[in-house]
C-alpha cells in the first residue's frame, strides 16, 4: 500500500506519519511506501531500518505542476489531505488561503481522477475538514445542521467537502471528509491557530504555571486529544466504502465542556491547584468563535465506528502524550 500525507510536517501530520511508521500499516493493510509532502521538514526520516520506502518532498502545494510531477510516479492507495492554511492566517492572506485550501485540493482530486481513469485504481482520500464549516450553530448540532461558516477557512473546507463528495459520486475517488474539532495539545508555536490557547492552558496549568484564559469560565467548546484524532484518521481510511452509505462527510464525535470543567480536569489529572492558577479575561471575538458550542450528536460517524476520547479526564491525560 502506498500512503500519501500532505501537510506531513504539521502537528497532526507528524503524529500520523509516526503512527504509520511505527505500526507499518493502515488498518489491516501493510504499508510499503509512505510519501510525505509539506513546504519544509524539521528533520529527515531515517527509513534504513524500516520495512517500507519513505520519501519526503518539500515544495509548494499551490504549484500544481510540482504536485502532479511529484505524485505521478507511483499509484496511490490512501491519501491523507491534511495541508491547509488555518483560520487566522487565511483571514490575513486571502490569496494564500484559497491557493492551498481550495486550488491544491482541486489539483489533488484531478490527480486522483487521472489515476482512476488511466489504471482503474481508485484511491481513498481522507480529507481533514473542520468544525469551522458549521459557523453559527443552533442549540443542538447533528448531521442535518446547516453550514454557516464565519471565516474563510470554514468556507474553504465546505468547498472541499462538496467537491470530494462529487468526485466520489462520479467514481474518481473514494473520499471521506472528517470534520476535526480542536486538537489538543498543540506545541507552543506561531501557527495562525486562534484556538491555540486551548492547548496552552493544559500545558501551562499542568506545570503549575499561571494562565490567563481568553474565554469565560462558563464558555463551552469542543475538543479531542491528538491520539484520538490519529485513531479516527486511521479508521477513516480503513472503513469499507460499502459502509459509508448516504454520506461521505462526518462530524467527528468529540467532547463538549466548559473552560471551568477543563480547568478542574487538569487539576485532577496533574495534581495542581488550577483554580488558583487560572484567571479569566474573556476576549469577545475568541469567545464568539470558540466558546459558544452547543450539544453535539454524530449518529452517522458513530454508526461507522468513529469515537471521542471517552471523558474529559482522559482527553486531558492524552493531550500531552508524546
Amino acid at each position: 500500500m502506498h500512503v500519501l500525507i500532505t501537510g506531513a510536517n504539521g502537528f497532526v501530520g507528524q503524529s500520523l506519519a509516526n503512527h504509520i511508521l511505527s505500526q507499518g500499516c493502515v488498518g489491516e493493510s501493510k504499508v510499503s511506501r509512505l510519501t510525505l509532502l509539506d513546504r519544509q521538514f524539521d528533520e529527515a526520516v531515517d527509513s534504513s531500518s524500516l520495512d517500507l520506502v519513505v520519501e519526503q518532498h518539500s515544495g509548494d502545494l499551490a504549484d500544481d505542476q510540482w504536485l502532479k510531477d511529484t505524485l505521478g510516479r507511483f499509484p496511490m492507495d490512501v491519501i491523507y489531505h491534511l495541508a491547509s492554511i488555518p483560520g487566522g492566517m487565511a483571514e490575513k492572506n486571502d490569496q494564500l488561503g484559497r491557493s492551498v485550501n481550495i486550488d491544491a485540493t482541486m489539483t489533488l482530486l484531478e490527480i486522483c481522477k487521472a489515476q482512476t481513469e488511466s489504471i482503474g485504481h481508485k484511491p481513498v482520500l481522507v480529507f481533514a475538514s473542520s468544525i469551522a464549516v458549521l459557523g453559527i450553530m443552533p442549540d443542538l448540532v447533528n448531521d442535518d445542521t446547516p453550514l454557516k461558516p464565519q471565516m474563510s477557512y470554514g468556507a474553504h473546507k465546505v468547498v472541499g467537502e462538496v467537491v470530494i463528495n462529487d468526485f466520489s459520486r462520479r467514481g474518481w475517488v473514494d473520499g471521506r471528509s472528517l470534520r476535526l474539532p480542536g486538537v489538543l495539545a498543540r506545541p507552543p508555536a506561531e501557527t495562525g491557530q486562534l484556538s491555540a490557547f486551548l492547548s496552552d492552558i493544559i500545558r501551562e496549568l499542568s506545570q503549575g504555571h499561571t494562565f490567563v484564559c481568553p474565554m469565560s469560565a462558563q464558555a463551552k467548546t469542543w475538543a479531542s486529544s491528538l491520539p484520538n484524532i490519529i485513531e479516527n484518521l486511521i479508521h477513516g481510511a480503513a472503513v469499507e466504502e460499502s459502509k459509508l452509505k448516504a454520506t461521505r462527510t462526518f462530524t467527528l464525535p468529540t467532547l463538549c465542556f466548559s473552560m471551568a470543567e477543563m480547568v478542574d480536569a487538569i487539576g485532577l489529572v496533574y495534581k495542581q491547584n488550577t483554580k488558583e492558577l487560572v484567571s479569566y479575561e474573556p476576549n469577545p471575538m475568541i469567545e464568539n468563535l470558540f466558546g459558544c458550542f452547543p450539544s453535539l450528536e454524530t449518529p452517522s460517524a458513530d454508526e461507522v465506528g468513529f469515537k471521542h476520547d471517552g471523558d474529559l479526564n482522559k482527553l486531558v491525560e492524552r493531550a500531552l502524550l508524546k
